[in-house]
């Protein structure tokens, strides 16, 4: 199988950048990752983020970057990652007031566009990352992240499938990166076991703290979980997609640097 560059968000090793972000980086590049795809700054400037970087060899690929980083300077918040280095920035994540059933959707939408504007006059693309709750069905009976790429032009904001979480909504995440064929240009590659339990969320950043449903829903390395990764790589390469990034929310089996470690060298294993 063909193979594509491999990035990693640096959430997955959160801990590690608080403390060390250089060392860090030094130590994802020597376990074969290409690039990093940021989410946050770890006290350091634009400036700094960098240099660690080109130092260490690692291209600054991408930044989630929150809806409320935006709404408290859009300007700035764009140019510090156009600084950086950055190709693309997404939204990582919609809040339950921005939301269909809580809100007005089209002023959501309409927000996506502001960023999505302000993020190509930099020359940066806009991706949105889902989660599981974007797969709840409009009146209509279109998914919500449907909608929102149905209305916002698909040369302002592009596909950035979260795997993991559409295979937790029900849905084949072969077929939905199938789907957006060329408009999906980075692939979050996300692996678990278990089934979805309204407890699941409680795993995303509590460090190594167990709750009542952590035995039914676990997030695992990439290859080590449920999902058939040898099709979501090749509907990436299918899909025209030209890199991948490892994600690790939670471990609660290992430290999560092992955790990324032991993704890449499964992909490595597949060839990649």
């Amino acid at each position: 199988m063909k193979s594509l560059p491999v990035a990693v968000q640096v959430y997955s090793v959160r801990e590690d950048a608080e403390k060390d972000f250089k060392g860090t980086m030094f130590k994802l590049k020597e376990m074969g990752y290409d690039a990093v795809e940021l989410a946050g700054s770890y006290r350091h400037t634009p400036g700094e983020i960098k240099k660690m970087l080109d130092d260490a060899g690692l291209t600054a690929l991408s930044a989630h970057v929150p809806f409320e980083a935006f709404a408290a300077d859009l300007t700035k918040t764009v140019s510090d990652y156009k600084e950086v280095g950055c190709e693309y920035i997404a939204i990582p994540y919609m809040a339950e007031g921005m939301r269909p059933q809580n809100c007005d959707f089209n002023k959501t939408i309409d927000e996506i566009k502001r960023i999505a504007y302000a993020c190509a006059d930099k020359g940066i693309t806009l991706l949105y990352h889902n989660h599981d709750f974007e797969f709840e069905k409009m009146d209509d009976g279109t998914y919500v992240l449907d909608y929102i790429y149905q209305n916002v032009p698909a040369d302002l904001l592009k596909v950035q499938p979260d795997t993991c979480w559409i295979l937790v909504s029900g849905v084949d995440p072969s077929a939905y990166i199938r789907k957006y064929t060329g408009r999906c240009p980075i692939v979050h590659l996300k692996d678990f076991k278990g089934e979805k339990t309204k407890k699941m969320y409680d795993l995303i950043g509590q460090e190594n703290k167990k709750t009542d449903d952590s035995d039914i829903f676990q997030f695992t390395a990439v290859g080590y979980g449920k999902q058939d990764m040898p099709a979501v790589l090749q509907a990436s390469l299918d899909a025209g997609a030209k890199w991948v990034v490892v994600e690790q929310d939670m471990s609660l089996t290992q430290p999560m640097i092992e955790a990324v470690r032991d993704s890449r060298n499964y992909l490595k294993s597949l060839g990649w």
